[in-house]
């Protein structure tokens, strides 16, 4: 009961902060949380020096997403002022058809997050772009922040190259490459059928012929007038691309992305060094006397990346809290004992991580924390820890842009400029509208209570798990949780 007490007293913080007052900045609340964990472990027996390792260790993990939110924010800065999200909201708007243009928009993402391994960095970049597009087709933002956030996110949870695709397999003691191909029959369903909303939403919400014509000539016509746009403009993007294939780390990729910016707005735009370190740290400032224009480019810059980076900050620390004190442990415990069947287990699962997601905000601490509890059950089954790999890469991963105080969420927030802090609460709607995310852990799910793509482990999977040592349940550990039905493994858990 007392694991439970900073968990909930946390969420009803969090609840008055955000439905009582109205008001969209959960930091305090978290803060909050993080003091009563402290509390909490303090009662438990930990010394605060120990809670503070804890703390400290979880914010030291996370450190290099914070490094992609500041180089995302320079690049969204510089990238502006070089023409190059100008230019692509000018192609955009002259060559896409409004009722394609969420199909389109998630498919482009897909791609460029699946080339850059980092949902993050699509978000921020193509992702803004695509926002222009859409408000230039007088597109509601939440319809395509839910088609950005869809593909970005689709990108992160199949590309060998994301962190987040490479850390579920790893503490489930899998491949990554075993671990994409698992994704799959889950993946390109909730794919399809996204793709099939957004285009049924194009054609039946966006009337082709009613969009305003005006509205897009006036975009275009100002952009032309403020910015030289030119196909070459598209070269700092294709870069980060071309790096990103070549496997170069994330954070130097960004960061001569932003460098290939500054160099292109100096010969393109005539944009003096100093106004582009200004533009790199405090965003990119315009006033072309057109709303629309105005709004879609004054932003970017490393300043208004901090307001994320200090909830994610927070969030994390309370997540490293939660974790460092058996909090988030003793809960999962409990529901281990609940569950008495590998669907039950699997179910347990996707909603450990959910959950983890929601109280802790941070998707890494989301998949490594429940990988770790849930592993040894899944060998002691016989089952293959890809369908794990598999359930915490969903609840993880996916589920974390459509949690507002999550890191993932306030990132996708402040980036795509849903100006959910200035009131715009309507935006959230974009949560329902990132069809892929929710729908691929449902789809999860079904398999789980089915037994679709549900694979039991191989003889070589289970050699595997004596040569590295890794801790199986014994039957007895299993017939304690109520599990003794299933197939337990005849290996002994091992003493190492």
């Amino acid at each position: 009961m007392l694991a439970l007490t900073p968990v909930v007293l946390t969420l009803l913080v969090l609840a008055v902060q955000l439905f009582y007052f109205g008001d969209f900045t959960p930091h305090i609340p978290l803060a909050i949380g993080l003091a009563i964990t402290a509390l909490v472990g303090v009662k438990l027996g930990f010394r605060w020096k120990q809670i503070e390792e804890g703390i400290f260790h979880v914010i030291h993990v996370s450190l290099p997403s914070v490094s992609v939110l500041i180089c995302v924010g320079m690049i969204i800065g510089v990238w502006i002022a070089s023409g190059t999200v100008p230019t692509l909201i000018y192609y955009g708007l002259t060559i896409l058809s409004p009722t394609i243009f969420l199909a389109a928009a998630m498919l482009l993402c897909s791609i460029v997050s699946v080339s850059l391994g980092t949902s993050w960095g699509t978000v921020g970049t193509v992702g803004l772009a695509l926002m222009g597009i859409g408000a230039g087709f007088d597109i509601p933002m939440y319809w395509t922040a839910g088609a950005v956030v869809s593909g970005a996110f689709f990108g992160d949870k199949v590309s060998p190259l994301s962190d987040t695709t490479n850390l579920a397999p790893a503490v489930t003691g899998t491949d990554v490459f075993s671990h994409i191909k698992n994704m799959m029959p889950t993946t390109i369903p909730a794919m399809l059928i996204a793709f099939v909303i957004y285009l049924v939403a194009g054609f039946t919400l966006i009337d082709d012929g009613a969009a305003s014509f005006d509205r897009i000539n006036a975009i275009t016509t100002a952009l032309q007038a403020n910015f030289t746009i030119s196909a070459w403009l598209l070269l700092p993007a294709v870069l980060v691309i071309v790096l990103a294939v070549k496997r170069m780390p994330p954070i130097p990729s960004l960061f001569a992305g932003a460098l290939s910016g500054a160099v292109t707005a100096m010969i393109a735009q005539g944009v003096g060094v100093h106004d582009l370190l200004t533009y790199a740290n405090s965003g990119y400032s315009i006033d072309t006397g057109i709303g629309a224009i105005d709004s879609l480019l004054n932003r970017g810059g490393i300043q208004s990346m901090m307001w994320t980076i200090s909830l994610i900050l927070i969030a994390l620390g309370f997540g490293g809290a939660l974790e460092k004190t058996g909090c988030l442990e003793t809960i999962i415990r409990a529901i281990m004992t609940k569950v008495r069947s590998f669907k039950g287990v699997q179910t347990a699962a996707v909603f450990t991580s959910v959950s983890t997601n929601l109280v802790a905000g941070d998707p890494y601490l989301s998949i490594a924390l429940p990988g770790r509890m849930y592993a040894p059950t899944y060998r002691g089954m016989g089952y293959s820890t890809l369908n794990l790999s598999r359930a915490i890469e969903e609840g993880g991963t996916l589920i974390s842009p459509l949690i507002p105080w999550n890191a993932g969420g306030a990132f996708v927030i402040s980036a795509l400029g849903l100006g959910i802090v200035e009131g715009n609460v309507e935006n959230l709607l974009y949560i329902p509208l990132a069809f892929a995310c929710w729908m691929s852990p449902v789809i999860g799910l079904i398999y789980a209570q089915t037994g679709l793509f549900s694979p039991r482990a191989s003889e070589e999977e289970r050699r595997l798990w004596q040569a590295q040592g890794e801790a199986v349940a014994t039957q007895s550990e299993l017939g304690a949780a109520g599990q003794a039905s299933e197939e337990p493994v005849a290996s002994p858990r091992p003493s190492s």
